[in-house]
């Protein structure tokens, strides 16, 4: 949030309740926003090259295969949670691709956020989201827009 208040970056602060690991769907609920506009930050691993974090919509679930190909890799997976704390630094919960600029990871956005004028991303930690406009979020992150959406059945 320095580095937006820095560059004069437009974003709206929502706390909530930091005590334990709420998904982002229970986030949208407590700060009362739809939960399509929520984007969780998750961290996913591919056989060579750098991790990735991928911002989806709360209700959403990522199909690795899908992400792999729109990436254009062989596969991709979740990381388990530990790794995804160990690699950023963060608690599951507070990782947010804002919090990591120019640490060594490849930033996804799922195409579902252009949808939006504004989403709601973490920002680093838990009991803080920040609504910002995708745009804005896309170049500050490099963020590729990808397909990961599981599709239904």
């Amino acid at each position: 949030m320095r580095m937006l208040d820095r560059r004069k970056v437009a974003y709206q602060t929502y706390s909530y309740d930091d005590s334990d690991h709420f998904s982002a769907v229970e986030v949208a609920a407590m700060v009362g926003v739809p939960p399509e506009q929520v984007f969780k930050t998750l961290v996913m691993l591919r056989p060579r090259g750098r991790p990735l974090l991928v911002m989806m919509p709360a209700p959403a679930e990522v199909d690795p295969r899908r992400l792999a190909e729109s990436l254009g890799e062989k596969s991709v997976e979740m990381a388990p949670l530990r790794e995804a704390e160990r690699l950023t630094g963060l608690r599951v919960g507070g990782i947010g691709a804002l919090a990591l600029l120019g640490r060594p990871f490849d930033v996804c956005i799922e195409r579902a956020a252009l949808a939006h004028e504004c989403i709601l991303v973490n920002p680093g930690r838990r009991g803080i989201n920040i609504g910002i406009a995708v745009p804005t979020l896309i170049e500050l992150t490099g963020a590729r827009v990808v397909d990961a959406i599981e599709e239904p059945r």
